[in-house]
């Protein structure tokens, strides 16, 4: 069963997350925001979704209307990409994929589905696989050469694992928890309870396959019979009814307890192959909250460590980047505009919503904005790593001395430069930070930048 994760969360160090920010956009609530003569100097968020807006390729007096044909339910799911902000530009490759469009394997009682680096391309760490099995259907005895985490999204699953010197491993898992199963160690899967379980299974590197899995009958299939007979020390007839290619996916008989289903030689593993994500102590901001695990809390997670954040609405994931690894984000529900900044004058773009995937290659700026100012977003960072880290922008410009900061943003303007300096002062993160925009802490900010005559009237007048 789970071993709880206070003892070894006592003892993890502070991490270094990088502060998500609540953020209410400058006049997010327009009622025709894709109009000809519509402008908009600040490239403000549309949860086109949300709102039953339909996006049209028209910014600040440029683009005209489409004529030829339309997926009007598609624009709509991404339109960051029929009218992108201002501030997008240069040739960038997609780093978003959705599960809808990945082929389904259907098998008895089951189905799965791939992102791979064959779907996105861009994906090349990280592949993920979101998998269903019903009542009592099993993911038949198999191994990879890859590692395999996994963060059941729904339902109830029984995982059993064999360690290298021989131990063995069962638990059940329910909503939120996970496993880790390192490179060849054999495991198995099943769903319990009246819906079985849905869950997302992420492998370390961007180019696993599905297909080639080490899977227990189709390697019985494909070894001789005598030799099966010498190996089990039974006579080859006993064989003759063995599977002919691999099971996969099958409907099993509903097991027992736990206690009721170890084997008599069962020796229990030394290793703790599953964790409660939700379990763990969570950063808690203002506005939302993080929680982390990699291998400072969940030791046998060499390489595959994970955030699951709540972003509460109208919130950011604040403006960061992550040194050791790419980002694979899988987005659970809710809808996220995401701009990725790429060095060279290069940023892109993009939307997603619960099924997405998206990629960020490590070490180019981004931020995690929730559209919707009604609804929360729930999103797993996933990494190829051991451990979770990232800089944030907005605790970097605290810890920078105010005098460099102020030549290099607003060396013309005093009165800006005073309050940003006023408000990043310190740098302490805030996982989500409170709403801002109209809040009273902002209406004394343009209180502040009306008064005077030191410079930047014009900026205050803009807000």
């Amino acid at each position: 069963m789970h071993i709880t994760a206070l003892a070894s969360l006592l003892t993890l160090p502070a991490l270094s997350l990088a502060a998500p920010t609540k953020q209410h956009p400058l006049g997010s609530k327009h009622s025709s925001p894709y109009k000809p003569d519509h402008y908009d100097p600040y490239d403000r968020k549309h949860d086109s979704v949300g709102e039953g807006l339909h996006p049209e390729p028209y910014r600040n007096g440029k683009g005209t209307s489409v004529l030829g044909p339309r997926n009007r339910m598609r624009e709509q799911q991404d339109p960051d990409m029929v009218r992108p902000p201002s501030t997008d530009h240069g040739a960038m490759p997609a780093m978003r994929w959705s599960f809808a469009d990945s082929h389904t394997r259907i098998e008895e009682g089951g189905w799965t589905r791939q992102t791979t680096v064959r779907e996105l391309p861009s994906s090349k760490e990280i592949a993920g696989v979101n998998m269903r099995l019903d009542k009592g259907v099993i993911r038949e005895l198999h191994w990879h050469k890859e590692a395999e985490w996994a963060y059941v999204l729904s339902g109830e699953v029984r995982v059993t694992a064999l360690d290298s010197e021989g131990g063995s491993f069962i638990d059940d898992l329910k909503e939120g928890d996970l496993w880790y199963f390192p490179s060849g160690h054999p495991h198995s899967l099943q769903g319990l309870g009246e819906n079985g379980t849905e869950f997302l299974l992420v492998f370390d590197s961007g180019g696993f396959s599905e297909e080639s899995t080490f899977i227990l009958t189709d390697w019985l299939a494909h070894t001789p019979k005598a030799v099966l007979s010498e190996n089990f020390r039974i006579p080859p007839e006993l064989l003759e009814h063995i599977p002919l290619s691999e099971k996969y996916i099958f409907q099993g008989s509903i097991p027992g307890s736990i206690e009721e289903e170890k084997p008599k030689a069962f020796k229990q593993s030394k290793l703790n192959f599953t964790f409660n994500m939700l379990d763990v102590e969570p950063q808690v901001g203002s506005g939302g909250q993080a929680k982390i695990v990699d291998s400072r809390n969940f030791p046998i997670s060499k390489t595959i460590a994970a955030g699951h954040l709540d972003i509460g609405p109208g919130s950011m994931r604040e403006m960061h980047w992550h040194p050791n690894a790419d980002e694979w984000s899988f987005f659970i529900k809710g809808r996220a505009r995401v701009t990725i900044f790429a060095a060279e004058g290069t940023a892109r773009t993009f939307d997603y919503m619960g099924g997405d995937v998206g990629v960020i290659p490590a070490n180019m700026g981004h931020f995690i904005e929730n559209l919707s100012d009604d609804e929360p977003l729930e999103v797993l960072e996933i990494f190829r790593s051991d451990r979770f880290m990232d800089f944030s922008l907005f605790q970097w410009m605290g810890e920078t001395p105010q005098r460099l900061v102020r030549d290099h943003i607003f060396a013309n303007h005093p009165k800006a430069a005073k309050e940003f300096l006023r408000q990043v002062e310190g740098g302490k993160k805030d996982v989500i930070k409170e709403q801002y925009y109209k809040s009273p802490e902002h209406e004394e900010a343009i209180r502040r930048l009306e008064g005077g005559g030191d410079g930047g009237e014009g900026w205050a007048e803009e807000l």
